[in-house]
């Protein structure tokens, strides 16, 4: 019964993303066209990038700043059901963890709100961007399709900068720092908006590999790891928000903020265990950035322009599992 009513919401949110998806000005199936010629091919039944994954479920305890933040729901409840999804990058459901190619890692968030919605946060471990539309990201994955990533990166100051960032190699999915590099304009129940980006800090520290130690490591040593700190008790993460100051700009993610700009503590996220059922969680999670309950709103364009392409990316899936 779970299962099939979980079926009928997601059929429903299926119809919901790809009305979205025809409103926008770029295909979005172009777009997975393009990811899947630069990781060698189409992966059936997997994501378009990020394809390798682990889900996990805790619960988010908001902090007594939250409130004066936003009016969010899960701002104000005293804490709330969340599953999360850490990823490698790579539309490559088999590649190794220690793959350098496999950075930036990913962390999605769904925050369960007590109304029977979600509301998600989508992070990844870089603080930026390549591109700021929807339209250079397409041309981006285009060259690298293409074998010509060179003369996109000549071309676009801003991915030419974000390739060259380190790309961490984590010893583990919970010491690793997260961005999420997209801003968002916050309104409290009194009317005051901030503009900010969030952010999540493991309350463990960081801890990183050389790329040779990493490719000593088992294929799938972050699970394995994982699985074994959450056995012996919960990670735990911080939600901060970098809090954006007059001049920085909010509709472009490939200029970070400098690091003196504010950072309120939002509240804390409590990883308990490895989610039950993987294979169903992997096919069936879809997480969208403009997803979003009141008092949450989009600062950046890019925003709304990113949630056709994940929602194609699960029509795709959807269609192949059955």
């Amino acid at each position: 019964m779970r299962r099939l009513t979980r079926r009928v919401a997601l059929a429903g949110l299926m119809a919901a993303v790809s009305s979205l998806a025809s409103a926008q000005s770029v295909d979005p199936r172009a777009t997975l066209g393009a990811l899947d010629q630069a990781f060698g091919g189409h992966q059936p039944g997997a994501r378009a990038v990020h394809a390798k994954g682990l889900v996990v479920e805790g619960t988010f305890t908001p902090s007594p700043a939250a409130v004066g933040i936003s009016r969010a729901p899960h701002f104000l409840a005293a804490s709330t059901p969340v599953t999360v999804r850490f990823s490698n990058f790579a539309g490559i459901p088999t590649q190794a963890d220690g793959d350098a190619m496999a950075s930036p890692r990913g962390m999605a968030l769904k925050f369960h709100l007590a109304d029977g919605t979600d509301t998600d946060i989508v992070a990844h471990s870089v603080n930026g961007f390549p591109v700021a539309t929807a339209a250079d990201f397409l041309a981006m994955v285009q060259s690298a399709a293409a074998h010509d990533l060179p003369t996109f990166l000549a071309a676009h100051p801003g991915a030419r900068a974000f390739e060259a960032l380190p790309k961490p190699i984590p010893a583990s999915y919970a010491i690793l720092g997260y961005f999420a590099v997209n801003a968002f304009r916050f309104v409290n129940a009194q009317g005051q908006a901030t503009l900010g980006r969030y952010r999540l800090v493991p309350e463990a520290g960081l801890a990183l590999l050389a790329p040779n130690e990493a490719a000593r490591r088992p294929a799938d040593y972050l699970a394995a790891e994982m699985a074994r700190r959450l056995a012996q008790g919960p990670a735990r993460f911080h939600l901060l928000l970098q809090v954006a100051a007059p001049g920085d700009r909010v509709d472009d993610a490939t200029v970070a903020w400098p690091e003196t700009r504010p950072q309120v503590d939002l509240g804390t996220l409590t990883l308990t265990g490895i989610a039950a059922d993987q294979d169903f969680q992997q096919r069936t999670l879809l997480f969208l950035p403009g997803r979003l309950p009141v008092g949450i709103e989009p600062a950046d364009p890019m925003v709304d322009a990113r949630t056709p392409i994940y929602g194609a990316s699960f029509r795709r899936r959807m269609g192949e599992a059955g």
